[in-house]
């Protein structure tokens, strides 16, 4: 993000908060804060470690961010065992 007010600095979380509001808060008649605060908790859980996403071909957030967690973690390992 470059801070300048682009477009496309905001279209992700944009996103987000629309998948939010149609598959969670408006499929929902929240009687109290501590409802909605649990729903959109368990909504956020199963975005991320569930919901199959196109932009990841098909994987959950979740299974990206481990894919890359454990290259980085291969990557620093070779570097520190073979330093150039």
């Amino acid at each position: 993000m470059d801070g300048r007010g682009r477009w496309m600095d905001n279209v992700f979380i944009e996103r987000l908060w629309r998948s939010l509001k149609y598959e969670c808060v408006y499929l929902n008649a929240f009687e109290t804060g501590g409802e909605a605060r649990t729903a959109i908790g368990r909504w956020v859980a199963y975005y991320n470690a569930d919901r199959p996403h196109s932009i990841f071909g098909g994987r959950t957030p979740d299974e990206v961010y481990a894919t890359q967690a454990t290259a980085r973690r291969n990557w620093r390992r070779n570097r520190t065992q073979n330093p150039p």
